[in-house]
């Protein structure tokens, strides 16, 4: 049963069936933005059609770039071949990160006023530290609420000249996609120094690639320093095949891997495999850690559970703990599967949860605790222990904070055999539409 405010999913008894994958959001929107900055007309298949793309589109045309549907899943963009044509613009992206920042970095650089705002949750993120970059080159950016916090008011440029610049590298590795996607407007040779740890690098080699493929190369030096040449230029590769989106693998991995335990999977998902860009596919590897077999070939990734795992009728509990800072999206589907698991499994390096969407280390414990488990919650880590005897706590009703990710996560749940309730089920909207029919598509109840 469900309404537009709660979806009633009922017990599944197994998961079954192949997939087949949204486009990546990540890969999306960096390759809209490109295809709206580059010299020529670029044939993007396969776009990801969700909330936060299409605040990236209705952004672009509003900044004067041409985009037209060529089919289903399918837009041409024909590029400005530089800045913006429009100078005056205000834009609303909703709780689009991946649009928000980019534009942000690319705008401060296109020589217009441009104000740019978001949900209440999108101005409780935080922007300074790209501003505070932008600013070093000459970028002009006023708070017109909170410091360091969206809404922007963004003025023309004075450029610098500058040739070095710095950023934080520890809150958002979106920041530095944004400094890195916006620099060839400069035509300046430029190198970005990164101050700290930098998390989440698989999504800065999203970026690289995307850059690469329309034809700038960024010589990156350990993740410390990153050259962006004099007089690069955006170029249209022609034609782009958007990957299925890996974060959103997950869910369908854990659910063959979960049913695995009981006599179902496997579930197979296409559209990303062994050769994919995005840093996500390594959550195979952490599932396997775990106890699932996993298997993959060009296109496809395939889970279910391993033999031993199996015989234990659980998985292994992940001692000290595992590392997810190079996979914060996808260890939150780590959490649910620790349900599964035998003694307790910590998430560690995951402090740009708190940053997201919502403030995910907090709404992850609470909504655990619904299902029966003991959480222990800290800065940057997450402790689960499931019920000494296994089971899920039944008819939980699961918040889920306006955050896609939650809702898709806790899904999962009524793989326990337990009815669970989604509250807000239309979150998925942010990247998934679809979610819970293909997720039924693969459930027998």
């Amino acid at each position: 049963m469900s309404s537009s405010d709660y979806l009633d999913l009922a017990p599944i008894k197994r998961a079954r069936g192949t997939v087949t994958l949204p486009g990546s959001k990540s890969i999306s929107n960096r390759t809209l933005l490109l295809a709206g900055l580059a010299a020529g007309e670029t044939l993007i298949r396969d776009v990801l059609e969700s909330d936060d793309t299409g605040h990236m589109v209705t952004a672009l045309r509003a900044l004067g770039v041409r985009i037209e549907e060529a089919g289903p899943r399918t837009l041409r963009v024909f590029g400005a071949g530089g800045a913006f044509v429009v100078k005056q613009a205000e834009l609303f992206l909703g709780n689009a990160g991946t649009a928000f920042r980019p534009l942000t970095a690319v705008l401060a650089l296109c020589g217009g006023e441009y104000k740019l705002s978001g949900v209440s949750r999108m101005h409780e993120r935080p922007i300074g530290d790209l501003v505070d970059a932008l600013c070093q080159l000459g970028a002009r950016i006023e708070y017109p609420g909170m410091q360091g916090y969206p809404p922007l008011a963004i003025h023309p440029a004075a450029l610098t000249g500058n040739s070095e610049v710095s950023i934080r590298g520890n809150v958002s590795s979106q920041f530095l996609t944004g400094l890195l996607l916006a620099l060839p407007l400069t035509q300046l040779r430029t190198v970005v120094n990164v101050d700290g740890e930098l998390i989440s690098k698989p999504y800065i080699d999203i970026t690289l690639s995307s850059m690469k493929r329309f034809g700038v190369e960024v010589d990156g030096r350990g993740y410390l320093t990153f050259e962006v040449p004099a007089r690069a230029r955006y170029v249209s590769p022609g034609e782009i095949h958007v990957e299925g989106d890996a974060s959103s693998a997950s869910y369908f991995l854990a659910a063959g891997a979960i049913s695995g335990l009981t006599g179902g999977g496997p579930v197979r998902v296409t559209g990303v495999g062994r050769d994919s860009v995005q840093g996500d596919v390594q959550f195979c590897q952490l599932l396997e850690r775990m106890g699932a077999k996993i298997t993959l070939g060009e296109n496809w990734i395939e889970a279910t559970a391993g033999d031993d795992a199996i015989a234990r009728g659980k998985f292994k509990a992940q001692v000290p703990h595992f590392d997810c800072g190079h996979v914060p999206d996808a260890a939150m589907t780590l959490a649910m599967v620790a349900l599964f698991a035998e003694g307790t499994t910590t998430l560690a390096d995951i402090g740009s949860w708190r940053v997201k969407e919502t403030d995910r280390i907090a709404a992850m414990a609470n909504e655990l605790r619904k299902l029966g488990a003991t959480v222990k919650e800290e800065n940057s880590r997450l402790h689960i222990t499931p019920r000494t005897d296994g089971r899920l706590a039944p008819h939980a009703a699961i918040d889920t904070y306006d955050d896609h990710r939650m809702a898709m996560c806790f899904s999962l749940a009524a793989l326990g055999g337990v009815p669970v309730r989604i509250n807000d089920p239309r979150c998925v909207d942010k990247t998934f539409p679809e979610y819970f029919t293909v997720f039924a598509s693969i459930s027998e109840f």
